[in-house]
């Protein structure tokens, strides 16, 4: 049992007890995050797409069962970690979206194709000694081991640089009997946060007509990509245009944060998505003048992202900055007529950026409105 257990389970079913927590805590509210799950399934179901949701979002096994449950056929992994636990978990579909390198990664790897159904682990290669090297370790597994070819789009940070090299590695892997050819992975997380939507349609719209002419070229050649995975929550309505994608990886949108709010925006339409992740501090400093001191910092907050933005409890036009590892400073407004919130008070912020957030905490502290009604291990945290 984790601390927050510890501390907060006596509070499961309390009415208020949403606002008795021990803070810091990171909040789910349950039916934002259920609509949200529902609302991409059934988006992904009419555009005739598949859904295969990251979980480096949330890293818990039951918010994968939910979105499983919903429609999704199985989950993206970044890390082999977050893998072997959505594998034990009976999560299907794993896909693990960066290349398994090291003896040690390529031996994890092959335990967790040996313990789940065939076709159920799947990894990503781009580099044709990595190849060799996962052939040889599946000689150990009574099936072939199913592979993915990455592309380098985006940022770069894994992938074939070309289509050339995507070719010719595919050629090789539907040349290996003990490696099976899936398809072809383009994800390409610098287009998710370009703000103006002209802009990042006109991007993801170039990255398409690329991604579709490497098919088309792996066809005219006998290669088959039967899957061809990408996308994410920021361009999740685009790369399901034109075929492109067979599915979407998308993940933040199941809980949505402050930038991908802004991104998601169009205009005077709000994004589709609700925010359902919050942090509650308590105000533990009233004695400036100007701010008061809430127990969330560095230590609880990504800071990749900005900084976290007011949901509750204070005027939403306060303004938060990081006030050490396990303090924030919350200035009001100087327009606002609004007192200072008091020592004691609850104060729930929208994460700045939701992924790393979730990874500096324990336990989702999951509520219905003022009820806290279940308190969710984050199961995959500092899973590598």
């Amino acid at each position: 049992m984790f601390q927050d257990q510890q501390v907060n389970a006596p509070l499961i079913g309390v009415p208020g007890g949403r606002h008795l927590l021990d803070t810091p805590a990171l909040l789910i509210d349950l039916p934002a995050m259920t609509r949200n799950i529902e609302r991409m399934a059934a988006f992904a179901k009419a555009r005739g797409v598949s859904l295969r949701p990251h979980v480096k979002t949330h890293k818990s096994v039951e918010i994968a069962r939910r979105q499983v449950a919903a429609g999704a056929i199985g989950v993206s992994c970044v890390t082999m970690g977050e893998a072997e636990v959505m594998v034990q978990g009976g999560i299907p579909g794993v896909l693990i979206t960066s290349p398994a390198v090291t003896p040690s990664k390529i031996s994890r790897l092959i335990r967790l194709a040996q313990r789940a159904r065939p076709g159920d682990v799947m990894v990503v290669v781009d580099n044709p000694q990595n190849l060799a090297d996962l052939a040889r370790a599946a000689g150990e597994l009574t099936h072939p081991l199913d592979v993915l070819v990455d592309y380098g789009a985006g940022y770069n940070r894994t992938g074939c640089a070309t289509q050339a090299k995507v070719l010719e590695l595919a050629a090789l892997v539907a040349a290996e009997p003990r490696l099976r050819l899936r398809g072809l992975q383009s994800y390409a997380g610098n287009l998710q946060h370009i703000v103006a939507r002209e802009e990042r349609s006109a991007a993801a719209a170039a990255l398409r007509e690329t991604v579709a002419g490497i098919v088309a070229a792996a066809r005219r050649q006998g290669l088959n990509f039967d899957i061809v995975t990408g996308a994410g929550t920021g361009t999740h309505d685009l790369d399901s245009q034109e075929n492109a994608f067979t599915e979407l990886q998308a993940g933040s949108y199941v809980f949505m944060d402050a930038e991908y709010s802004r991104v998601l925006a169009n205009g005077d339409q709000p994004s589709p998505f609700e925010t359902s992740l919050f942090v509650q501090t308590a105000v533990v400093s009233t004695n400036a003048a100007d701010w008061v001191t809430v127990d969330g910092g560095t230590k609880c907050f990504s800071t990749d992202s900005g900084v976290p933005v007011v949901a509750k409890g204070a005027d939403a036009a306060s303004h938060y900055a990081f006030f050490g590892d396990e303090h924030g400073k919350l200035m009001p407004s100087p327009a606002s007529q609004a007192p200072k919130p008091a020592l004691g008070a609850r104060v729930e912020f929208v994460t700045p950026h939701c992924d790393p957030t979730v990874n500096l905490h324990d336990a989702y502290h999951v509520v219905e409105g003022g009820t806290l009604v279940a308190i969710w291990p984050v199961d995959a945290r500092g899973r590598r």
